[in-house]
């Protein structure tokens, strides 16, 4: 049992493609049949909770950037924000030159259509009543474009009001949120990502999904190299600094982030890397930890480059002026993703579903695909903040420990008894 609880999340994810793989093409349909209704009912249950995430995740997030450090914070969101949008317009382009050759046409048009695998779930759980009387109706309570924007309308209005009621409240269902996300959402992913490659085995699909996402996996990899020489050879530019040394100043930051695959776990060693780089205490005690919730243009890449993969090996549209309103509401959604394994993609679940046009199966291969290279990703997101903080150090000559606050722009502590804590949090 111990051996058991020591398996990290990729391991059972790795476990379940395998399985999955293996066992398709001899699993009985009445058994093939369970796994899809478990499948039917997670993904069901998945399309109902997204639009609450979002609005958990984001209301706090946007009322807790308003409150603190004045113009300054603003400077260095936007430095954040926009590195993220580079990053996911770097992955766009590279994905469309790389893939579309070797991905688009590949006959997987009918991914995640019944039919292919001959296996039937029993009953299946859906948003809106159809004919059939198997059929449990679960609609979400709103729908995914209105809660991004009831988020923004409630988190600007508590920064507005400084409501601390409101705020306490926002804080508290947060919690609630990251609670269903880590203890219902992620280790039920394992039997969910093993159903779908099971029907994919099943239907013939499955070795053709896994060999091209192995060369996206690779390509991903490498883009994350490059979204960090570019950060910081913008950062040298504006510093003087030699990009290289300052870039291999954040190795140690790199490293922890690869085995701890957190940002907000690497926070301490962040700090310390970035400090080797002249950047003032001020600036890195503000930069860090801020940007270790904002910043995360490593998983721009992960999530771009997959996505993009999985339309072409679908036939949908690639297209930069369908692909761009999905980039610039993604580096929004990084903003609230939740510091636990699989949390930025679960957060991003209902922008693909509402945007993209993702089902149950190719949401389930993100899953998959992102959980795979968490750690490369953090480790891009922990070393690209070191680069904001050299150029805000530049920015702020290296002085920022005492803005200019609002008066009125009190701090908000959870209510007592609350288990809510800090949001700096990652991936």
């Amino acid at each position: 049992m111990k051996l058991l609880k020591s398996i990290p999340l990729l391991g059972w994810i790795v476990i379940a493609i395998v399985l999955g793989i293996l066992t398709g093409p001899v699993m009985p349909a009445w058994l093939g049949g369970v796994f899809l209704t478990y499948n039917s009912i997670f993904s069901g249950f998945l399309g109902f909770i997204v639009p609450l995430i979002i609005l958990g995740l984001v209301t706090p997030a946007i009322a807790e950037l308003g409150k603190g450090a004045g113009k300054w914070l603003g400077i260095t969101a936007g430095i954040a924000y926009g590195s993220t949008i580079i990053a996911g317009l770097l992955a766009y382009f590279t994905s469309r030159w790389l893939f579309t050759p070797t991905l688009s046409g590949r006959g997987l048009e009918a991914l995640g259509e019944e039919g292919g695998s001959g296996f039937t779930p029993f009953l299946t759980v859906v948003a809106k009543a159809g004919d059939s009387a198997t059929e449990i109706v679960l609609p979400p309570v709103i729908d995914v474009m209105s809660a991004l924007v009831l988020a923004f309308v409630l988190g600007v209005g508590i920064t507005a009001f400084h409501s601390k009621v409101i705020f306490r409240g926002a804080v508290e269902f947060r919690t609630v949120i990251e609670s269903v996300i880590r203890r219902i959402l992620v280790p039920a992913l394992p039997l969910f990502i093993f159903g779908i490659f099971m029907d994919l085995s099943a239907s013939g699909a499955a070795i053709t999904v896994v060999t091209k996402f192995a060369l996206v996996a690779l390509v991903s990899f490498a883009l994350t190299l490059v979204v960090l020489l570019l950060q910081y050879t913008i950062a040298g530019s504006m510093t003087g600094q030699n990009p290289l040394k300052a870039l291999w100043n954040m190795r140690d930051a790199y490293f922890t982030a690869l085995g701890t695959s957190s940002s907000a776990a690497t926070i301490p060693v962040t700090l310390a890397s970035t400090k080797k780089n002249g950047v003032s205490d001020s600036v890195a005690g503000f930069v860090i930890p801020l940007c270790a919730t904002i910043h995360l243009s490593g998983s721009m890449v992960k999530i771009t480059c997959f996505s993009i993969a999985v339309l072409l090996l679908t036939g949908g549209d690639v297209s930069f002026a369908a692909y761009m309103p999905f980039i610039l509401m993604l580096g929004v959604m990084m903003i609230a993703a939740p510091g636990v394994p699989g949390g930025a993609i679960a957060a991003a679940a209902g922008l693909l579903a509402q945007m993209l046009g993702f089902g149950e199966v190719e949401v389930g291969l993100m899953f998959a695909a992102y959980i795979a290279l968490d750690s490369f990703g953090t480790a891009t997101n922990v070393t690209g903040d070191g680069a904001i903080a050299l150029i805000m150090n530049k920015l702020t000559r290296g002085h920022l420990g005492t803005q200019a606050q609002d008066e009125a722009d009190e701090a908000v502590e959870p209510a007592k008894g609350s288990t809510a804590e800090p949001h700096h949090l990652a991936e």
